[in-house]
């Protein structure tokens, strides 16, 4: 059993993480400032390991802070690093803020697993790096020009990854996510993803926002395929694998859904939980750094993690909804 350091713990996607380690027998250590994450996700992730005897260690601490980063990862075997400011319309209205979290956040932890002695560091990079690329599907290899602070951060961060992997002798995984969905992902608040937002509207009986005319494409992973990616980086081996080595791998479904059609799908599900149909969407301006079409090319991280992505975006959809939309059991009598 490995010790592994997880940074943005009390995230959606950290929290998760944290749920898995701990059920498959990993200490944690787990640090967070609350800027996004939650405690409330941190009491949900330790519920469901509630059978382990792992240990948890967690510390409220930012990753700016290199000091706390080098001394809170001592001793640990494995880095994964989830905290960043993860959302392209915030960056865009705090780049400066982007920057501090996502760049000199990284540098800091990639400082402490050269310090320490990590033996391999897994980070969440983002499809956003693909930026102006017409290339469909979004392929390694053939990034555009960047769009948003936060693409340029996640960007730099790969670049970063790269020569630090080759001057300090490291091993580095960058996971580039494709719109990662599931429970726990928070709904609340202008920078919030658009399913969990979408969830937040039907069941408050108001209309969805599209932003564009609906014709903009994503490809929606469920949470499980991406924890499973996160797992099989940490000790994934290849032919004539390098001692030190930095990658970027896409982390998707292979597949593009529009916004008219998850709104189709979503509404179909929230229909038959609930038997309401939802409002009709409401269309606004496309904002200013989303792209406009994107689904992942995850050939390169099957051949490199043997990753398959095992839960599909429409049955992470009806697995998630359902449980979200279902109506609550009657209490029985006493």
């Amino acid at each position: 059993m490995a010790k592994i350091f997880i940074t943005g713990v009390a995230g959606f996607i950290g929290s998760h993480l944290l749920a898995h380690a701990l059920k498959s027998g990993h200490d944690v250590v787990g640090i967070d400032n609350f800027l996004t994450g939650k405690r409330e996700n941190i009491d949900a992730a330790y519920s469901e390991a509630h059978d382990s005897t792992a240990r948890f260690d967690f510390f409220c601490e930012d990753i700016r802070d290199r000091q706390a980063m080098i001394a809170r990862s001592k001793d640990c075997d494995f880095i994964l690093h989830e905290a960043a400011i993860g959302s392209v319309p915030w960056s865009i209205d705090d780049p400066f803020l982007s920057h501090e979290t996502n760049l000199t956040g990284f540098l800091n932890v990639l400082e402490a697993a050269r310090q320490n002695g990590i033996k391999r560091t897994v980070y969440a990079s983002s499809s956003a790096v693909f930026g102006s690329s017409t290339h469909i599907p979004s392929t390694e290899g053939c990034e555009g020009e960047m769009l948003s602070p936060y693409a340029s951060t996640k960007r730099a961060q790969e670049i970063y990854a790269q020569s630090w992997a080759r001057a300090y002798h490291m091993q580095i995984i960058g996971l580039r996510y494709f719109n990662v969905f599931g429970p726990r992902q928070d709904p609340n608040g202008p920078y919030a993803a658009v399913i969990p937002r979408w969830i937040d509207a039907m069941m408050n009986d108001a209309p969805c926002t599209i932003f564009g005319d609906g014709s903009a494409t994503r490809d929606y992973c469920y949470i499980d395929n991406v924890v499973r990616a996160n797992f099989l980086a940490l000790d994934a081996t290849w032919p004539n694998q390098p001692a030190d080595f930095a990658l970027a791998l896409n982390i998707g479904c292979g597949a593009q859904t529009s916004l008219v059609d998850l709104h189709r799908d979503m509404a179909e599900i929230y229909e038959k939980c609930s038997g309401k149909s939802p409002k009709p969407p409401e269309f606004l301006p496309a904002r200013p750094g989303d792209i406009a079409f994107s689904f992942a090319n995850i050939d390169r991280a099957r051949a490199y993690l043997h990753f398959e992505p095992k839960i599909s975006a429409k049955n992470g959809l009806e697995l998630f909804l359902t449980d979200v939309f279902a109506p609550p059991s009657p209490s029985s009598a006493t």
